[in-house]
């Protein structure tokens, strides 16, 4: 049975970055989180189109981070050595950070945004520009035969159909064959109250649990997990069909299993909990943006996420409290973030020099700017951020 147990308002599209405040292309919608007593999911209650969500214009690009790019050229190392893959099937390719530490021969790329298949193809890499279900499988098999691995990074959460999208990849799997799907953890989520990971795009935020019992009745299996860094804390998991007898389930599968149910995540009350401690922590933010301020200090954003509209638009900030973002996406330089009158820079350090306070809008990659902001840091800069609790750092 679905429960409600988060509201976070009003919200625009998260990567809808707009032009100018006249904008008539700004759409919102009511973000409420659900979680299902029966299978474990949790989930958000309202589903934009994905036609509307993964177009042509989308901004993100995940060969900007260093420490994701670092991340796939690592694992990808792994799958050489211990799956010796011939073809390898990338779901959301994006502008192919990950499939590029493989041969243009054994790798096949699925990519529904346009300009970020484009990339992957001017590299040489076969692309389909479609949005990833059972038909293109189909096409996909028929054209290439079946494949060794199917890899998807925070990308299968964004599609609501679950059953249709591992429906798709069976029909593509070798009999041996592995299914490795990185996506943000949901008892990171709720242990480090990142409300952040739910927005349009984030359809769902899996947990071992919920994943587990959806593969199981369709006959996959999870044998392994890793946890990862990115993104404020994801899961790496790694399936195969049940009658595929090679690999075994490891220790970290049973820990990772142990410390979900520990922690409480096949709970309604943990999620209510989590609600309270959400509510907290906005009235903490604001009273500290507000106490800058007040004092005349002036706030900047640094990184225009997704994650960042849903902190902003539920605390409701706007310009007067963050004076504007500094981003290095080409595609959010000198738009306004969804739902505010924040403007947003292109990254420079001139326009962080002459600042005391930052609020991380890119949080998850804390560590990436604390390295490169060593100058701010060093003359008592102060960032600011609200996971786990709203404080200035």
């Amino acid at each position: 049975m679905d429960k409600f147990f988060l509201d976070l308002g009003t919200q625009p599209l998260a990567n809808n970055f707009q032009k100018n405040l006249k904008s008539q292309s700004q759409r919102f919608y009511k973000l409420k989180v659900i979680y299902n007593t029966h299978n474990f999911f949790v989930k958000i209650h309202k589903r934009i189109s994905k036609k509307i969500m993964f177009n042509s214009k989308y901004p993100y690009r995940s060969s900007l981070s260093k420490t994701f790019l670092q991340n796939q050229k690592k694992l990808s190392k792994k799958i050489k050595i211990f799956f010796k893959p011939k073809k390898i099937l990338e779901i959301g390719s994006n502008d192919g950070s990950f499939i590029k530490n493989f041969s243009t021969k054994k790798a096949i790329c699925v990519e529904p945004c346009k300009n970020l298949a484009k990339i992957t193809t001017n590299k040489g890499y076969k692309t389909y520009s479609n949005y990833w279900d059972t038909k293109l499988a189909e096409k996909i098999k028929t054209d290439f035969g079946k494949v060794d691995i199917v890899y998807s990074a925070n990308t299968i959460t964004h599609i609501s159909n679950l059953k249709n999208v591992f429906e798709a990849i069976k029909k593509l799997l070798n009999p041996n064959g592995v299914i490795i799907i990185e996506d943000p953890s949901l008892l990171e989520c709720i242990k480090y109250n990142s409300y952040d990971q739910f927005y349009n795009e984030h359809i769902y935020i899996f947990s071992l649990l919920s994943l587990n019992k959806f593969l199981d009745s369709i006959d996959l299996c999870i044998f392994d997990v890793e946890n990862i860094k990115t993104h404020g804390g994801s899961l790496r998991y790694y399936v195969k069909f049940k009658k595929n007898a090679n690999f075994i389930r490891t220790k970290n599968y049973f820990n990772q299993l142990k410390n979900e149910k520990k922690f409480g995540l096949n709970k309604l009350s943990t999620y209510l909990k989590f609600s309270n401690r959400i509510l907290k922590s906005k009235k903490k933010l604001i009273s500290i943006l507000e106490s800058i301020n007040n004092k005349g200090e002036t706030i900047i954003g640094y990184g225009a996420t997704a994650k960042s509209v849903t902190v902003l638009n539920f605390c409701n900030i706007n310009s007067s409290l963050i004076k504007f973002f500094v981003d290095t996406t080409p595609a959010k330089k000198f738009k306004y973030i969804p739902g505010t009158n924040i403007f947003i820079k292109p990254y420079s350090k001139k326009l962080i020099k002459d600042v005391n306070y930052i609020f991380l809008g890119a949080w998850n990659f804390k560590k990436e700017i604390f390295n490169k902001e060593k100058n701010f840091i060093k003359r008592k800069g102060r960032f600011i951020t609200h996971i786990p609790f709203p404080r200035i750092i």
